[in-house]
C-alpha cells in the first residue's frame, strides 16, 4: 500500500515536457486539412452558442481561409449575425471566427480582429432558419 504513491510518482515524473493534453489531435503543423463539414458543424455549434437562435438576422459567412491563430496556421470560418438579446431586442451584428483544427471545429473567437480582415462574406440563410 505504501508503494502505490511511489509507483504513481515515478510514472508522472518522466521528462515529457513536450507532451500536452488536447481534445483534438493538434500536432501544431502548418498543413491543416480543409474542414469539409464546416457548415454542419458550425450550425450545430451556433444553435447551442446563441442564447436564442430563432430569428437570427443579417447572417453572413465566409468560406474557410487559413489564418494564423495563436501562432499556428488554422482554417478559420468567419460569421457575422444579429441575434436577439434577453429582452427580445436585436443586437448590432457581431463578428465571430470559428477555428478548425485537424478539420474539426475547435473553438470560437468572439472578437476576431484581424483574423477576419479581408474575408468575403456571403449570405448564410441556414443560420437565419435555426429554431430552438
Amino acid at each position: 500500500m505504501l508503494l502505490l504513491p511511489l509507483g504513481l510518482a515515478a510514472c508522472a515524473s518522466g521528462d515529457d515536457s513536450s507532451r500536452s493534453i488536447s481534445y483534438t489531435d493538434d500536432r501544431g503543423v502548418a498543413s491543416q486539412p480543409y474542414p469539409t463539414n464546416y457548415r454542419t458543424e458550425l450550425l450545430a455549434f451556433l444553435k447551442t452558442y446563441i442564447n436564442n437562435p430563432a430569428g437570427v438576422r443579417d447572417a453572413v459567412m465566409a468560406d474557410p481561409v487559413q489564418r494564423t491563430v495563436g501562432g499556428r496556421q488554422r482554417y478559420v470560418v468567419c460569421v457575422k449575425y444579429s441575434a436577439r438579446d434577453f429582452d427580445g431586442n436585436y443586437r448590432d451584428p457581431r463578428d465571430h471566427a470559428l477555428v478548425y483544427v485537424d478539420g474539426r471545429l475547435d473553438h470560437i473567437v468572439d472578437k476576431p480582429g484581424d483574423v477576419c480582415a479581408g474575408v468575403v462574406y456571403a449570405a448564410f440563410p441556414e443560420l437565419e432558419k435555426l429554431t430552438r
